[in-house]
C-alpha cells in the first residue's frame, strides 16, 4: 500500500476509524476471527483504527496501545446502556478526531453506532454478517435496531450478494456493497505433522476405505447438519462415509445426534482452537456446508484454502462463488433429494476427481479471496464514505 486510497486521492494515513464490535479475540468464533483479520489488514495498510470491543466475556475496562491504533475493552453486564454511555464518555472528548465510525455487525454495535455517528457528525459504515439479517429481521426489537442503523448508514458492507439484495429491497437507495470474506493463505497451511496426525486418527477411528465428511464451526440449526445426516441415512452411500462433527454443539444435541443416527458412522468433537483444527481438516475428504441460509462462512474459505472439495448448499457465499462439479457438489438449500444426489456424486467421485475439485477451490481462494484483496475492498469502502462525507459537507456549506 502506498498510503493513498484508490479512487479518491485521500491519504489513508489521515483516516482515524472508530471500530465498534462485539466480536474480537479473545472471543471465539468466525466473526471474531474475521474482525481480527480485517482490522489487522487495515492497520497494516496505514489506517489508524481504534477498536471498541463491547463484550459480555470481558471483566474489566482496559485500554491498550496497539500497532496502528488502540484497543478499548468495554465489559457488558446486565445493563448495556451503562456500557454504551460509559464508552461515549470516553470517546466524547476526542470524537472530532475520528473520520469514520464502523459498526461491525452485532446487536450492540448496530444499536450504538447511529447515535455515536450523529454525535460525532461522522459517516457511519455498517458491516453486516450473516446473523445480522438472518436473526435480526424476524425479532422485533433487533429488527428496529437494524432498520435504524441501515437508515443512518452512509455505506453498508455485506459478505454475500444475497445480503446486498435483501438490504436494498428493504431500504431502496441504500448504498450496499458486496465484500466477501478473505483468508491469509500464507498462515493457513498443512504441515507434515498435521497430515501424520490426520492419518493416525483415520486409522484408529474407522475402516480406511470410508470417506470422511467434515462439519466445522458453530453447528446451529441454520447450518443444515441434520438435513445432510438425514439425506445420508436415506442414501445407498451411507456405508461409504464417516461424518466428523467438530464445533459448538450443545452436549445434549451431540448425544441426541448419536442416539438418533445409530446407523451412521459418526464422530462428534467439541469446539477447538482454529489451528488445532488443521489435522482434522486434513483427515477429511470433503467439508460440508449444507446451510439453509448463511452469510459467508470462514469454514468455506478454510476448506478451499486447504484444497478440500465441498458438499454445500447454494446459500450465501457458497452461491456467490462455488460452481457445481468444479469446487464441490452443490444442491439447493433445504432440498433433501438434492442433498442425497450430492452425496451420491461425492461417493462416486474418484480420488483424482476429488483432487481436481480441491485444486480448483485452492485456486479460487488464491485468486479471489486473499486477505490482501479483502483489505483493498475495505479501503475502497472507507474512501467512498469519506468522499460521500465531503459531498455532504459541501452541500451544507
Amino acid at each position: 500500500m502506498d498510503g493513498t486510497a484508490a479512487g479518491d486521492g485521500d491519504a489513508i494515513g489521515t483516516w482515524r476509524v472508530a471500530w465498534l464490535t462485539e466480536s474480537y479475540p479473545p472471543d471465539g468464533g468466525g466473526m471474531a476471527q474475521s474482525c481480527d483479520r480485517i482490522v489487522r489488514g487495515l492497520r497494516a495498510a496505514g489506517v489508524e483504527l481504534d477498536l471498541l470491543h463491547c463484550s459480555g466475556r470481558l471483566h474489566r475496562w482496559e485500554e491498550q496501545r496497539q500497532v496502528g491504533g488502540r484497543y478499548l475493552a468495554c465489559p457488558v453486564d446486565g445493563d448495556p446502556a451503562h456500557t454504551l454511555n460509559r464508552l461515549w464518555a470516553r470517546l466524547e472528548r476526542e470524537a472530532g478526531r475520528y473520520t469514520h465510525l464502523v459498526a461491525f455487525g452485532g446487536a450492540l454495535p448496530l444499536l450504538a453506532a447511529p447515535v455515536y455517528a450523529a454525535w460525532m457528525d461522522r459517516p457511519l459504515i455498517a458491516l453486516l454478517r450473516g446473523n445480522d439479517l438472518d436473526a435480526a429481521l424476524f425479532q422485533p426489537a433487533r429488527a428496529q435496531v437494524l432498520a435504524r442503523a441501515l437508515t443512518a448508514a452512509t455505506l453498508v458492507g455485506c459478505v454475500s450478494r444475497g445480503q446486498v439484495r435483501k438490504t436494498q429491497a428493504l431500504h431502496p437507495g441504500l448504498d450496499a456493497r458486496w465484500i466477501p470474506n478473505g483468508i491469509a493463505l500464507r498462515d493457513w497451511a498443512l504441515h507434515p505433522f498435521d497430515r501424520e496426525r490426520a492419518q493416525l486418527w483415520r486409522s484408529t477411528v474407522f475402516p480406511p476405505e470410508r470417506l470422511v465428511i467434515g462439519f466445522f464451526g458453530h453447528l446451529k440449526a441454520k447450518k443444515g447438519v441434520l438435513l445432510l445426516l438425514e439425506a445420508l441415512r436415506g442414501s445407498r452411500q451411507r456405508e461409504r462415509f464417516h461424518c466428523l462433527l467438530v464445533g459448538e454443539l450443545a452436549p445434549e444435541a451431540a448425544d441426541w445426534i448419536e442416539r438418533e443416527y445409530p446407523d451412521l458412522s459418526l464422530t462428534v468433537l467439541p469446539f477447538l482452537d482454529r489451528y488445532d483444527l488443521l489435522p482434522l481438516y486434513a483427515a477429511c475428504d470433503y467439508v460440508a456446508l449444507p446451510s439453509f441460509y448463511d452469510g459467508m462462512p470462514n469454514v468455506m474459505l478454510e476448506a478451499l484454502g486447504l484444497g478440500l472439495p465441498l458438499i454445500a448448499a447454494r446459500a450465501g457465499g457458497m452461491a456467490d462463488l462455488l460452481e457445481d462439479g468444479r469446487h464441490g457438489l452443490l444442491f439447493d438449500p433445504g432440498d433433501l433429494h438434492g442433498a442425497r444426489d450430492a452425496l451420491t456424486r461425492a461417493g462416486a467421485a474418484t480420488a483424482a476427481g476429488r483432487q481436481r475439485m480441491g485444486e480448483a477451490g485452492r485456486a479460487l481462494a488464491a485468486d479471489r479471496l486473499g486477505a490482501e484483496r479483502e483489505t483493498a475492498a475495505y479501503l475502497d469502502l472507507l474512501a467512498a464514505a469519506a468522499s460521500k462525507d465531503r459531498g455532504r459537507e459541501a452541500r451544507i456549506r
